[in-house]
């Protein structure tokens, strides 16, 4: 053999199983990471190789434990889901996501698919559901419900014709604020946690007030609460 030739793999044997593929989960709920993780290695084509609680523990162990895809919440302390979906696929690419939730995918799913998601589950649906998602999603296709299937044909076919729920309106940095409004955040300790100046959180009320066409922050604030209850009950 030459000096520039590479070794051939060996043929794979007859009834030799092939490696687990490996996920990657996110959740900051610790009795949910691991009930999911008991599902995911109980079935014999899965396996956890990382666990994380949040967005910089997600990055950190996407970059050194190298899944093959990752099961991600939306709703994490800190950097949101979302917006960890969007540096996940800057890092790599490749790498398929699914998002796990409670919230209400006509107001998430398609946010959640333009930052780069492949599927989005909601966490009421069973162990097995989730799991063959997951399989569904590792061998090339997508995971959504009919729904939301529906919403993202009418979408990329320029159809929707106000069929969104109105927070579809919202950038993604608004509706990050929105959602800190609604668990009860001041301006500052949003500002501290998406690292902006308190200035710039009260312009994004303001926006927020005039996108969804209510009259005061009470207002707002009460709508958001409202989302956010729906959201940690559904």
């Amino acid at each position: 053999m030459s000096a520039k030739s590479k070794p051939r793999p060996l043929p794979t044997q007859p009834g030799t199983p092939r490696p687990r593929q490996r996920i990657l989960i996110v959740e900051d709920h610790p009795m949910m990471r691991e009930g999911i993780a008991n599902w995911i290695n109980h079935d014999p084509e899965l396996e956890v190789c990382a666990e994380a609680g949040n967005a910089a523990e997600a990055l950190h162990a996407a970059e050194q434990s190298k899944p093959d895809l990752v099961l991600c919440d939306i709703t994490l302390a800190g950097r949101n889901g979302i917006e960890l979906v969007k540096d996940l696929k800057a890092l790599r690419p490749e790498l398929p996501v699914v998002m796990l939730s409670m919230h209400d995918e006509s107001v998430y799913a398609l946010r959640a698919v333009r930052a780069g998601a492949r599927g989005y589950v909601m966490k009421k649906v069973g162990g097995a559901e989730v799991v063959a998602a997951v399989k569904q999603v590792l061998l090339g296709g997508t995971a959504f419900s009919p729904g939301v299937a529906s919403q993202l044909l009418d979408e990329f076919a320029g159809r929707a014709r106000g069929r969104h729920s109105p927070l579809a309106v919202l950038t993604d940095r608004e509706f990050e604020v929105f959602q800190l409004l609604g668990l009860g955040k001041t301006n500052r300790e949003i500002a501290r946690q998406l690292n902006l100046s308190p200035k710039t959180v009260e312009v994004h009320r303001v926006n927020l007030r005039n996108k969804l066409k209510l009259k005061s922050t009470p207002e707002l604030i009460r709508y958001a609460v409202h989302y956010a209850e729906a959201g940690a009950t559904g």
